[in-house]
C-alpha cells in the first residue's frame, strides 16, 4: 500500500526547507515535525545548529547477525527563481498527474516514499530481521556538514549500518535495448573552490595600466573555460555504455578517451541532456558559478572572488585538480581556497542489497536488468560509504519521463514527478525491505 505518500510529498514541498548554504537557512525542523506526526513517534533529533534538525529512527532487528540497512533521504532543497516556473514552486500542485515543486525529484519524492515504506517497521507493525535506520537528513544541499556529515561523525553508534539506500532514483534507461533500471552505485567527488585575486583600488575613470583584481580573475576564468577538461574512463562508465542500445562505433567512441569528446558532440545533436550527463561521467568538470568584485561602479576593485564547482572522477585527488587549475589559469596571482574536499565513492554490486533490489524489480517489472551507474552529484551516501557501508540509489518511474528529461529537472525550473512514479518507487522500497529485512 502506498497510501499517504502523495500528501506527505506535498507537505514536505510546502515546508520550504530552502538551504542557501548559510547556517541560518534550511529550517529543516519544519519537515522533522511533519515526519514525526506522520510516524506518530518523536524519534531522535540531531541539531548541530538551531533549526538544522535531522530526524532518526532506529528499529532493532530480531537477529543481531543480520545485516542492517540505513535509509538516508534529505529534507532540504535548493533555492528557486520563481519567475522561471509556470506554477508556484512551493504550492505542490498536481497538474496532469505530476506533482510540481522544488524538491519533487531532489529528493522529496524519495523521502516520502522511504517514509511510507519504513513506517510499518518504525511503528512495530512489521519486525525486521536486521536493524532498520531511517535518517531524514538536514543540509545535504550544502555538503551535509550540519546534517549527515556531523551525524555520522558524532553519532555513528545511532546510525551505523552495513548497507544504505539514498538518492538518486532514476527513470528507466531509454537507450537500452531492453527494459533496464539504473542503480546509482557511487558518485563523483566534490572540490568546491574559491579563487581570489587582489589589486590596487583607484578611480574607474582612468583604468589605463591599473592593478585591477577583476581583470586578473576574468583572465584566469577564461583559461578555465577554454582549456579542455581531463578525461578518464571509469569501469562503471564502461559497464553503463555496454548496456546502451547504440551502434558499436558510438559505444566504442564513448569509452575511448582520445575520441570521446567527438562522440559527445555527435550525441549532443540529438540528445543534449544525455550528452551533458555523459560528459560529466567521463571528465573532470569545472564550473565557475559565482563572481564578486568591487564596491562601486567607479572604483577599480582591489579584490575579486569566484566560486567554482569542481567534480573529479575516481582517482583524481586534490593535487591533480589544483595542478590542472594552475595550468588552465596560467597565472600565479590567483589564490586557490579549497571549500570542499570530497573524494569519489563507489560501492560494489553482487551482495544481499543488490540481490534484494533485483528480486524486487523482477516482481514488479518482470525483469532483473539492473545497470550500475555513477552520479554526477554528491549525496549523503558518501558518509556511510566512507565507513565501509554499501550504498545505492534506485527508484521506479512510469514512462512519462525519460532518463534525460529527469536529469534536466535537478535544480531546474518546473521540477516535477508523476504521482505514479512516486507510488511505484514506494512499492519498490516495500518489496526491497521485505527481501532484505524479512525472514
Amino acid at each position: 500500500m502506498t497510501t499517504g505518500v502523495i500528501p506527505l510529498l506535498q507537505e514536505l514541498i510546502r515546508n520550504r526547507c530552502v538551504n542557501d548554504g548559510t547556517p541560518e537557512s534550511g529550517h529543516e525542523h519544519r519537515s522533522v515535525a511533519t515526519l514525526q506526526e506522520f510516524f506518530g513517534m518523536e524519534g531522535d533529533v540531531f541539531e548541530p545548529s538551531p533549526g538544522r534538525q535531522t530526524l532518526i529512527y532506529r528499529v532493532v532487528g530480531s537477529d543481531p547477525t543480520a545485516p542492517d540497512l540505513a535509509l538516508v533521504p534529505h529534507t532540504d532543497v535548493v533555492p528557486v527563481d520563481a519567475s522561471g516556473w509556470t506554477v508556484d514552486p512551493f504550492a505542490a500542485e498536481i497538474v496532469d498527474g505530476f506533482v510540481y515543486g522544488r524538491g519533487a525529484v531532489d529528493m522529496l519524492n524519495v523521502t516520502a516514499a522511504m517514509a511510507v515504506a519504513a513506517r510499518p517497521y518504525v511503528r512495530g507493525e512489521l519486525a525486521p530481521r536486521g536493524d532498520l535506520v531511517f535518517v531524514a537528513a538536514a543540509d545535504e544541499e550544502a555538503g551535509g556538514f550540519l546534517g549527515a556529515g556531523a551525524l555520522v561523525e558524532e553519532r555513528w553508534d545511532l546510525v551505523h549500518a552495513a548497507y544504505c539506500l539514498t538518492e538518486v532514483a532514476y527513470p528507466a534507461l531509454e537507450y537500452s535495448a531492453m527494459p533496464t533500471v539504473p542503480v546509482a552505485v557511487g558518485e563523483k567527488g566534490g572540490y568546491w573552490t574559491r579563487l581570489h585575486t587582489h589589486g590596487t583600488p583607484g578611480h574607474g575613470s582612468a583604468p589605463y595600466r591599473t592593478d585591477n583584481a577583476l581583470e586578473k580573475l576574468v583572465s584566469a576564468l577564461g583559461g578555465i573555460f577554454e582549456t579542455p577538461m581531463p578525461v578518464d574512463i571509469a569501469p562503471e562508465w564502461a559497464r553503463f555504455v555496454d548496456h546502451l542500445d547504440l551502434d558499436p562505433e558510438t559505444k566504442r567512441a564513448l569509452t575511448d578517451p582520445d575520441v570521446v569528446d567527438d562522440a559527445l558532440d555527435n550525441l549532443a545533436v540529438t540528445d543534449p541532456l544525455f550528452a551533458r550527463y555523459a560528459h560529466a561521467l567521463t571528465h573532470l568538470t569545472i564550473s565557475p558559478n559565482m563572481l564578486t568584485a568591487g564596491v562601486k561602479s567607479n572604483v577599480i576593485p582591489d579584490a575579486a572572488t569566484a566560486s567554482v564547482d569542481i567534480r573529479p572522477l575516481p582517482g583524481m585527488d586534490g593535487a591533480f585538480v589544483e595542478s590542472h587549475l594552475r595550468k588552465a589559469m596560467a597565472s600565479d596571482e590567483v589564490e586557490i581556497e579549497p571549500v570542499l574536499d570530497l573524494h569519489a565513492t563507489i560501492s560494489p554490486t553482487g551482495n544481499p542489497l543488490w540481490e534484494a533490489i533485483a528480486a524486487s524489480v523482477e516482481e514488479l517489472e518482470g525483469h532483473r536488468n539492473l545497470v550500475p551507474t555513477l552520479m554526477t552529484v554528491g549525496t549523503d551516501g558518501r558518509f556511510w560509504r566512507k565507513r565501509g557501508a554499501i550504498g545505492y540509489g534506485v527508484g521506479l518511474f512510469d514512462d512519462r519521463m525519460t532518463f534525460s528529461q529527469m536529469l534536466s529537472l535537478f535544480h531546474g525550473h518546473d521540477e516535477r514527478v508523476s504521482v505514479a512514479s512516486v507510488e511505484r518507487t514506494t512499492t519498490l522500497y516495500q518489496r526491497v525491505f521485505h527481501h532484505f529485512l524479512g525472514p
